[in-house]
């Protein structure tokens, strides 16, 4: 570890490097099939061994991924992708820490083994929280970090053998340390009087289940070997006029012949280039607008990019939404026009699955959003699936995009270590998620211990870094700290608060509301003069317990609460209060807790997805919201019985 002038250093290196658009080697296309190229997707059953050896290294020190992990020791049937946690009925299972083993054989298509001109990827979209992989026996890559992509070519190993069916091995580690994202720490209990040999718990700084196992996708997918590798897309209009200004790599040629073409939903050409970057020019253009701000929301065109050398051909369409966002110090703006954010807070969690991503389970949110009149939510607190982000840009929800820095609330979290794992997520998550029109704002935490001398430096570091990368979106920080000694407050453009008055703080007394309310807001504005989000606020409720009046845990305080935010929110989103996000969407897991009740239960709909009176609350002011921000013309379906 660095210590003192020599920890400066690093980090101003660190600048000097990523300091730059998109540093990390090649791009992270999201994989689409194509007239050059194919996707074969390995989601299923696949074989799995937790390592329970006391240690949790048996895996590695006995090879396990050089032979069929069945022939190491007892397998079971795990599906892919899917938490491992609640899968089973083994309580071991449910808490286990450390590292488990996947392994799937395939076979790959012939053409893709005898084409020495294809070039094959295997590609896992998220596996918590540390992964190594290995393809018939050989490493092909390691990813630090849940949550986020990683890749490999693996054309020259498949074809070595080409008779064989490809062994692909994934050992995943849900260790967290002081040094990752999220943090936890390891606490070993040696009290052989108290514990048994070797026990230790996975100790965590944020309030929700820590599921772990491949959650999302595995896919194997084709390009050419001279292949599209990255685009980059920025979009600004003039009048009528949209301003698409790009930037392709290719990888694998000096030199091919490109060929960009911008097309709308019809499949006309709308703009043209020969060259690997420039600005197209889109006359009468179709902006991307959010849900109820336009007759036409989430509006896309789709960008065509054909490269051919005289032996190669790749073609692949990225969808593309023209649209701007800018922030004053009173208001959030999208396409020029005040935007006000009334939304929910979400997590990837439901029964069983946990973590893995459930097409059912995200049309199910998409239609219950809404139908809440919902035109936003924040990814708390962790990068979500990106389908989902997919599917915000085709609905136009809107999206605070965070990272995966929640619960830094440990001094040694501040560390150079630290800093520098937090600039790669950033780097890979902009990377990723820097062409989505939905996306219109960077978290970079949520609720850190920003009042500790350290943080002023890393936030200030992180914060930079990030608007480095992509100069086009505000970057924020979620905060819950006092508003004095907040060290990071003054470099975000959004000061994004999370308050629970009446519930964490003077529970069962909705009386003090509207005054600690109004003060929070007035504080936070005198001292930086800068738009305001309330990020989060709510209390729990259990579903079908009721009481008048009202007592915490029932549905009537849940109500009672929400009205008397939403009376000073009345108040101030007519000055610098931009937007109002709901904790939560749905009750969510949590670890098991003397405050928790089978996991958090604030959410406005049950893990289930079934309301609770609260929904009824946010739908009829949410509408109300939309209708008076925009006055909504008949083509909303307007719910009149509100």
């Amino acid at each position: 570890k660095l210590r003192g002038s020599s920890a400066v250093l690093r980090v101003l290196w660190l600048l000097s490097v990523f300091g730059t658009v998109l540093p990390l080697d090649g791009g992270m296309l999201f994989p689409r099939e194509s007239t050059s190229r194919e996707v074969k997707e390995l989601n299923g059953l696949w074989d799995f061994r937790p390592d329970g050896s006391l240690n949790r290294n048996e895996g590695f020190e006995k090879a396990w991924y050089k032979r069929r992990l069945a022939e190491t020791g007892p397998v079971i049937e795990m599906p892919v992708p899917a938490s491992y946690n609640d899968i089973t009925q083994d309580p071991t299972l449910r808490d286990f820490i450390g590292w488990v083993w996947y392994e799937r054989e395939v076979f790959v298509p012939a053409r893709w083994i005898s084409d020495e001109g294809t070039r094959v990827v295997l590609r896992v979209g998220s596996a918590h929280y540390y992964s190594i992989v290995w393809v018939n026996g050989e490493k092909v890559t390691e990813h630090e970090g849940g949550h986020l992509p990683f890749e490999a070519e693996i054309s020259s190993l498949i074809r070595r053998d080409p008779t064989k069916p490809c062994r692909i091995t994934i050992a995943v580690n849900n260790t967290l340390t002081l040094e990752t994202l999220p943090p936890g720490t390891i606490q070993y209990m040696n009290d052989r009087t108290r514990y048994p040999d070797g026990f230790f718990v996975q100790n965590i700084y944020f309030d929700f289940f820590n599921y772990a196992g491949i959650h999302r996708p595995v896919l194997l997918y084709t390009t050419p070997t001279v292949y599209v590798d990255d685009i980059i897309v920025e979009t600004n209009f003039m009048d009528n006029t949209g301003l698409v200004r790009y930037k392709v790599s290719v990888q694998g040629a000096a030199t091919a012949t490109l060929k960009v073409t911008l097309m709308d939903k019809d499949g006309h050409c709308v703009a043209s280039s020969n060259t690997p970057s420039g600005v197209l020019k889109v006359v009468d253009v179709k902006l991307w607008w959010p849900y109820l701000m336009h007759e036409n929301p989430g509006y896309l065109y789709s960008m065509e990019v054909r490269q051919h050398t005289s032996t190669y051909e790749d073609v692949y369409t990225l969808p593309v939404g023209i649209r701007t966002v800018n922030v004053t110090k009173t208001q959030f703006l999208i396409n020029n026009k005040p935007f006000y954010f009334h939304g929910v807070n979400k997590h990837e969690d439901s029964d069983i699955r946990g973590k893995g991503l459930d097409w059912p389970l995200i049309v199910k949110d998409f239609n219950l959003i809404k139908w809440l009149g919902a035109n936003s939510f924040r990814t708390s607190h962790y990068p979500y699936a990106e389908e989902i982000l997919q599917m915000c840009d085709r609905h136009g929800i809107v999206v605070i995009d965070e990272c995966p820095g929640v619960g830094i609330k440990d001094i040694r979290s501040f560390g150079n270590a630290s800093l520098s794992h937090h600039l790669v997520v950033m780097d890979e998550l902009v990377r990723r998620d820097k062409n989505h029109p939905s996306v219109v704002m960077w978290s970079v935490a949520n609720e850190p211990a920003s009042e500790m001398p350290p943080a002023e430096f890393y936030f200030k570091t992180l914060i930079k870094h990030t608007k480095a990368l992509d100069h086009t979106r505000p970057v924020t920080y979620i905060t819950d700290s006092n508003y004095a000694r907040d060290k990071g407050a003054p470099f975000v453009d959004v000061v994004c608060v999370n308050s629970y008055f009446s519930w964490y703080h003077d529970p069962g007394h909705l009386e003090v509301i509207p005054i600690q309310l109004n003060a929070q807001f007035e504080n936070w504005y005198g001292k930086y003069k800068k738009p305001i989000i309330q990020s989060e606020y709510g209390a729990d409720a259990l579903p079908g317990l009721h009481m008048d009046p009202p007592m915490m845990f029932t549905e009537e305080y849940q109500n009672a609460l929400l009205q008397s935010y939403h009376d000073v929110f009345d108040q101030k989103r007519k000055q610098y209060v931009i937007g109002e996000l709901i904790w939560n969407f749905a009750d969510f897991m949590t670890a098991q807790a003397i405050h928790r009740v089978v996991g958090n239960k604030k959410g406005i709909f049950t893990r289930q997805r079934q309301p609770k009176a609260a929904a009824f609350i946010l739908r009829r002011r949410y509408w109300r919201l939309a209708n008076e921000t925009w006055r909504l013309p008949p083509w909303t379906k307007y719910p009149c019985s509100l």
